[in-house]
């Protein structure tokens, strides 16, 4: 086989700005929001034409979450921006997910949120048909999943799994059974074949494995089977992180996970993938391009990195002056008895710097700048690292140090915790913490995946 390269893209979530993103319930809503709304539209625009222009690669693939919440007049300009991308002779193979379906989308304009026309998942095989199922070799309709042949000796396995009544976002028995029959053809074929799912089936981070809904249900399970089945690697989206995992099983496997951050929010990049030969898969990053947008006089990238950080600082202050919705937000508004607690702890740490915490829990740090920094910071950075991927809050620096002594002065607490990953496996929250803070493994924005 001929190395081969496409570009790939994560949760446009695509917003038809005409239906309404302002007022002042579109601000509030915004308090939480780590991606953009309003924007949208322009951000999707400016990465568009430039993957019209780009000549690394013809084919483009986009790993779910197109619309931000199934708006119908979304998904028709949005399926208009792909058309044009497509006349300019790209291939484009898409895979859908929850936010292409919500059962009550909204948009805000001057009367307060609204409901416009939605999307049902039914609509959507139609609506897509021409990005991935129209060429396909094979196609289950039912669960929203393809094989394409996107070059000689190399197959996509475009998976999908929203369509179950309870949106338990599982594989079903008859999935499975497909995707065996058709790992089973590639195989036979002397095809490489790698899969495309919008749910990592990795945890972006490792303290992501104890959150309920950060990857894939059943992951353990089903990476396992993908890669016995002779599949080695996935690129995913869904929680708008930037990471590359590996989980090498008992029998030397090895399954990789290169999750990709939205476009829409920060980190917000583009992968250029050349798949070198059946084993060897190289990773490039590329920063999307500027956006037209009225960004107050920043650059787009700390524009989103902004958006990121204001979110984590408004929880910061509700949780000190109204934990109910922050609380809410995390599926915790019905601990109404811990609400003064955490008011009274936030009210602390909303006014003391970094320097004061060390003071206060025996933690050296002789860093003047580190010291004077507002601990609301140093936290929304410490967050944001953990989406934007290559943590920097690792042993040997500044910050890291500090958090990895903060890490030692609770470990007997964390010990304690009965914390389970999201498949029920006990959880050591100290190792999950340090690894979550700091990147000591792969680089999650360029690398070369040795598969085999």
């Amino acid at each position: 086989m001929k190395p081969f390269k496409f570009y790939l893209i994560a949760d446009p979530h695509y917003f038809k700005n005409s239906l309404g993103a302002f007022g002042k319930e579109y601000d509030e809503f915004m308090r939480y929001e780590q991606k953009c709304y309003a924007e949208t539209e322009s951000i999707n625009k400016a990465v568009f034409n430039w993957l019209g222009d780009a000549d690394d690669a013809d084919t483009l693939l986009i790993c779910g979450d197109l619309s931000f919440n199934g708006e119908k007049e979304s998904h028709l300009e949005f399926i208009k921006h792909l058309n044009e991308l497509k006349a300019k002779g790209k291939k484009i193979y898409v895979v859908t997910a929850d936010h292409d379906c919500k059962e009550h989308p909204f948009a805000f304009n001057e009367n307060g949120r609204y409901e416009p026309e939605g999307t049902s998942y039914e609509e959507l095989y139609d609506l897509y048909y021409d990005f991935g199922f129209s060429d396909a070799i094979a196609v289950d309709k039912e669960h929203m999943s393809y094989v394409a042949q996107l070059a000689d000796g190399v197959r996509l396995l475009a998976l999908c799994n929203d369509g179950d009544i309870n949106q338990s976002h599982r594989f079903d028995e008859n999935h499975i059974a497909w995707i065996k029959e058709q790992t089973k053809k590639a195989r036979e074929d002397g095809q490489m074949m790698f899969a495309m799912n919008h749910y990592p089936l990795l945890p972006g981070q490792p303290i992501l494995s104890v959150v309920s809904g950060t990857y894939q249900k059943d992951a353990e399970s089903v990476t396992r089977m993908l890669a016995d089945e002779g599949v080695h690697l996935v690129f995913t989206g869904h929680m708008h992180n930037q990471s590359i995992n590996v989980r090498v099983l008992e029998n030397g496997n090895k399954f990789y996970d290169v999750c990709t951050g939205s476009i829409i929010a920060d980190p917000s990049v583009i992968r250029l993938v050349e798949v070198m030969n059946h084993d060897t898969v190289r990773i490039k990053s590329i920063p999307t391009p500027d956006f037209e947008w009225d960004t107050n006089g920043k650059t787009c990238k700390q524009y989103l990195s902004d958006l990121f950080d204001n979110m984590l600082l408004n929880m910061f202050a509700d949780l000190r002056d109204n934990p109910y919705n922050p609380l809410r937000k995390l599926g915790l508004g019905d601990k109404e008895n811990i609400f003064p607690i955490v008011s009274k702890v936030f009210e602390k740490l909303n006014e003391i710097t970094v320097g004061t915490l060390c003071n206060m829990m025996l933690i050296r740090c002789q860093d003047a700048e580190l010291r004077a920094m507002p601990v609301k910071y140093y936290a929304a950075e410490l967050v944001r690292n953990m989406f934007e991927g290559n943590q920097s809050f690792k042993k040997g620096t500044p910050k890291g140090d500090v958090f990895l002594a903060f890490l030692d002065r609770i470990k007997p607490v964390l010990a304690k915790v009965n914390a389970k990953t999201f498949d029920g496996q006990r959880a050591d929250l100290y190792d999950l913490l340090k690894n979550s803070a700091g990147n000591y493994d792969i680089d999650d924005y360029n690398a070369t995946l040795y598969l085999k």
